[in-house]
């Protein structure tokens, strides 16, 4: 099989279930987002962090495959049986994030994003993450969406920034905060 097939060379891709639609359709838009998501979430994992994170990370990239097939299905044409996406999954990212929060320092001010390497990477996929939760929301509006994909991106989201600010601890890093100039 070969990877091009030349059927989007005029600008319109297949969703699942035979639907053909403009490579800039809302629905493209959102599940391509999620897949920028996804290899932003592949790199933070190539990333030297602990082990834990690594798995929570690969769990999460299922997951994001998951939403993305969601996304990429025509709800009114797609007979294909797609994976689950639970409630148990955004209750995991909450346990993950309880256990990250306990061993980390009251958060008392915004904070800037960087601090270190791997934490600068942690947030800027939490902004594609949110970027990514903008466009299912967008979708939603005019098409609807498994509400389990719009709190699993939003929980995401903050489960990305409490990563961030374990990386920067797990290293040594200081956070730096935002003061607002008077």
């Amino acid at each position: 099989m070969k990877i091009y097939t030349k059927k989007g060379d005029q600008g319109s891709t297949g969703l699942i279930g035979g639907t053909r639609v403009s490579k800039g359709d809302v629905r493209i838009e959102a599940y391509g987002t999620v897949d920028e998501l996804n290899s932003y979430i592949g790199l933070l994992s190539c990333l030297d962090i602990d082990v834990r994170m690594r798995q929570q990370l690969q769990e999460i990239q299922d997951r994001l495959f998951t939403i993305g097939s969601h996304l990429a299905a025509d709800p009114e044409k797609n007979k294909m049986q797609l994976p689950d996406l639970l409630d148990t999954d955004i209750q995991k990212l909450e346990h993950w994030m309880d256990v990250m929060d306990e061993q980390l320092p009251a958060l008392t001010a915004f904070v800037l994003p960087g601090g270190h390497l791997n934490a600068a990477h942690a947030h800027v996929a939490r902004c594609v993450c949110r970027r990514a939760e903008r466009m299912v929301v967008t979708l939603d509006e005019l098409e609807g969406v498994e509400s389990l994909v719009l709190m699993y991106l939003n929980r995401l989201s903050d489960y990305l920034f409490v990563l961030s600010r374990k990386m920067s601890q797990d290293k040594g890093a200081t956070e730096h905060t935002w003061t607002p100039r008077n």
